[in-house]
């Protein structure tokens, strides 16, 4: 049987349109009748979730700094054939030598890259910009690009003409559309389930890239995924035998690997509603997972079913918005405080946001038997947290940080989005 195939989508930086044309793309695919997974490079939750609705397939993170390669193909042998959007710029990733990056991936999987430009107010300067994408890195192969935001036919002759010495096939330019554009989130896009009109603008965009991009010869140049070398039991160990998992517009980031190994090796998993004001079903730890707690603190703090079942929860663990919702209040962006549910001394604001970035190495604790890998990313402040820390913690580079969390009895949590275990 052959390996499955797959191919990267990058970009020199965030913003020159990778995710839009990576939604369009497998809508067009997907409208074509063609069974075709994606991936998202890195720890981002958001455009898991368009990646999802645009496929009608689940996607998958795959992030070189948390997971080991043999993880990483794995997961990227179980997708054929697999489109990967990568994170940030192509050569992006942690300090100091960028370990997660989308080239760092795309050397683990031995994937061909396609490059996505902004060609918005530049002209012949884009060959050299492409140049040094080609040139920087001999196992990174551009095998690919594509022009994104071209202002005119006129615009185009030029970009063709001054990218044309390089060799590089160009599949297709996109010009300029509003009816491209994505609105945004304070953590990154809006939600899937948050865009009403979701559906209508995945097939406008599957319409525009269909119509302006070869498609078929893109997939010409997928190259076929490597197996992993040997079997790993590296994934997340599960924290209990049942578990029960937050699931709405209010906590929603959970990563699809972790879920999917624990359903593997027997681990009973069941989801409710907070925001529907539902109880928890009955289950050895409940898990409040990271989401927008904030945008509905006034309905979760007069949820009296959810709060006071939560209280009499055997175990509860929370992740980022999880782990501020079992603290006593969350003051909104407008200064008002809500009532959480008090399980843990703390409180935390959003009324002066500071951002809060980076991977986090994570020391074992009461909960969790290993070293953890792991990713924080809110804009919440800190205004009291009062108990014993849950983790000990270290950046990327090995930098020890404060200790992370609190834990009171069999509740815990901490701002920590946890990936996978440390090899």
């Amino acid at each position: 049987m052959s390996n499955p195939k797959g191919i990267i989508l990058s970009a020199p930086s965030s913003g020159c349109g990778k995710t839009t044309i990576t939604l369009g793309l497998l809508r067009a695919l997907k409208n074509s009748g063609l069974q075709i997974k994606s991936a998202k490079s890195g720890p981002d939750y958001i455009d898991t979730r368009f990646h999802a609705a645009a496929s009608g397939s689940e996607c998958y993170n795959l992030d070189s700094w948390a997971m080991c390669p043999d993880q990483i193909c794995k997961l990227a042998n179980e997708a054929t054939p697999l489109i990967i959007e990568g994170a940030m710029g192509l050569f992006d990733g942690a300090p100091p030598e960028g370990k997660g990056s989308t080239s760092d991936l795309a050397g683990i999987l031995k994937l061909p890259v396609v490059l996505i430009l902004d060609a918005a107010s530049q002209a012949q300067s884009i060959a050299a910009l492409t140049l040094g994408f080609q040139k920087l890195d001999p196992n990174v192969k551009i095998s690919g690009i594509i022009l994104n935001k071209v202002g005119s036919d006129k615009h185009n002759r030029i970009l063709l003409k001054a990218l044309e010495p390089l060799g590089i096939p160009i599949l297709g330019s996109i010009y300029r559309n509003k009816d491209l554009n994505m609105p945004s989130r304070h953590l990154g896009l809006v939600q899937a389930q948050e865009l009403n009109n979701l559906d209508e603008f995945l097939n406008t965009a599957a319409k525009i890239v269909s119509d302006s991009i070869d498609i078929a010869k893109l997939l010409k140049l997928m190259k076929p995924i490597p197996k992993q070398k040997k079997d790993t039991n590296l994934f997340l160990e599960p924290p209990a035998q049942s578990i029960c998992i937050a699931s709405d517009a209010a906590f929603s980031f959970t990563y699809p690997h972790i879920l999917k190994e624990w359903h593997k090796i027997g681990i009973e998993i069941s989801f409710f509603s907070p925001l529907k004001n539902e109880a928890p079903r009955d289950a050895n730890l409940i898990f409040l997972p990271g989401g927008y707690p904030e945008l509905y603190a006034e309905k979760l703090a007069n949820a009296d079913i959810f709060k006071n079942a939560m209280k009499k929860a055997n175990a509860v663990y929370g992740e980022c918005g999880g782990y501020m919702t079992m603290g006593s209040g969350i003051i909104d962006a407008n200064g008002k405080k809500h009532e959480m549910l008090g399980l843990l001394n703390l409180e935390t604001s959003f009324e002066e946001k500071k951002l809060h970035l980076g991977y986090r190495n994570l020391a074992p604790n009461n909960i969790w038997s290993s070293n953890l890998k792991a990713h924080e990313f809110h804009y919440s402040t800190t205004l009291k947290a009062e108990g014993m820390p849950l983790f000990r913690a270290q950046d990327s580079e090995g930098n020890h940080l404060p200790d992370m969390g609190l834990v009171n009895g069999s509740f815990s949590g901490s701002f920590a989005h946890i990936i996978g275990t440390k090899e």
